[in-house]
């Protein structure tokens, strides 16, 4: 064959190439403008406790605890195909747990309540490690069931788990609920108590919001890694086709039983949080619409991504309270207890439209939404 190249065309060896690793190229313009969105973001979020007011900080708080559940949800069902419909009970583990390590005991509403009195980080890190016990105690199952079976395996923990919450009154307080301790840590106790802050007032919800964004962080973090590493490409395996992925050597049983414990620990820090949010549990709360709220939360989001988790958490957790706080305002829904459409229940109505559109004309969840921030050149002619 002729070395002789026809005029106006290119050879492989003639092609740019992309200069090596090292060699001080400037980074793509897509990734300078995505690291000062992030940058931006980061500090917006810092300085909100200096700017809202105690609703919205509550608010925030309560998308971020369920931005924790829903990664550890999607950790499960998302990225290993496991259907869970117990993540409420684990919530529930954590939310008690750390209430009875934490609290002194004590007599409340007609009941003498069980408490240890440990230090309340050191009981935070136990309730979390709690609620992972309980998911290792229940992971055999986990392990060997998938789908629907696994569904109604994990149904069974939610009657369970009430049946427990309303009549354990030592260790939960019945019907009423109990008390929870607030968070010390650093010399820092997370209560209503004021502390000065650049001339602003601190409570319990800016104290916590940066103890729950650390939290946050790191959870979210992990989970990347998790997903992005070898045991995610596993569990993405697992749950596409798990007789391949057993013939390829993944030990589908013991990934399947370990991403349960894991989820179960992100549910029990969740708990955690709820908890000191809310400064007191009530049963009534960790019930199976909570967990159907997280299912909707990671489909709404998008399954298998972390971002997906927090985007779909923040639009589940945030629309009762935005409709509750504006009713008065809204067409067709009313304060509760005034006749009509209740905030609650508006908001099941719009984010089960949701789900249903995302499933139709999305099915990436809203986390697959991203404008594109690189700059694209012409194509040169062959």
């Amino acid at each position: 064959m002729s070395d002789v190249t026809a005029p106006g065309l290119r050879t492989e060896a003639d092609a740019p190439r992309p200069a090596p690793a090292g060699t001080g190229a400037p980074p793509r313009r897509g990734s300078r403008v995505r690291y000062a969105l992030w940058a931006a973001g980061a500090l917006v979020l810092l300085a909100l406790p200096f700017y809202l007011e105690r609703f919205w900080l509550q608010a925030g708080l309560f998308a971020i605890a369920a931005g924790i559940g829903a990664i550890g949800l999607n950790l499960l069902t998302g990225a290993t195909g496991q259907l869970s419909m117990g993540h409420a009970f684990f919530l529930a583990v954590g939310a008690y747990g750390y209430c009875a390590l934490a609290g002194d005991g004590g007599r409340s509403g007609g009941h003498e309540l069980v408490g240890l009195g440990l230090p309340s980080w050191l009981a935070a890190v136990l309730a979390v490690v709690l609620a992972g016990a309980v998911g290792g105690l229940f992971s055999p199952i986990a392990g060997r069931l998938r789908g629907a079976y696994l569904g109604i395996a994990t149904l069974a923990l939610i009657f369970i788990g009430q049946h427990v919450l309303f009549n354990a009154t030592p260790l939960t307080g019945g019907f009423n609920g109990r008390a929870v301790e607030p968070l010390s840590l650093f010399g820092v106790t997370f209560d209503d108590t004021e502390t000065m802050v650049a001339a602003i007032p601190f409570q319990s919800a800016e104290k916590l919001w940066y103890v729950a964004l650390a939290a946050l962080l790191g959870c979210a973090l992990f989970a990347r890694g998790v997903l992005r590493g070898r045991p995610g490409r596993a569990l993405n395996a697992i749950r596409d086709h798990n007789i391949a992925a057993g013939v390829m050597g993944v030990p589908v049983a013991r990934y399947r039983a370990a991403v349960f414990v894991l989820s179960s620990m992100y549910a029990g820090l969740a708990g955690v949080l709820l908890a000191l949010v809310f400064q007191r549990t009530v049963p009534d709360y960790f019930g199976m619409v909570l967990s159907l709220e997280y299912l909707a939360m990671i489909v709404i989001g998008g399954l298998g991504t972390v971002a997906g988790s927090v985007v779909g958490a923040a639009f589940v957790s945030l629309l009762p309270q935005l409709l509750t706080r504006y009713s008065d305002a809204l067409p067709l829904v009313s304060a509760p207890g005034a006749g009509g459409v209740s905030p609650g229940e508006a908001s099941r109505y719009l984010y089960g439209a949701a789900v249903v559109a995302v499933v139709l004309f999305l099915p990436g969840g809203l986390a697959r939404i991203r404008p594109s921030l690189s700059a694209r050149t012409p194509k040169e002619p062959a």
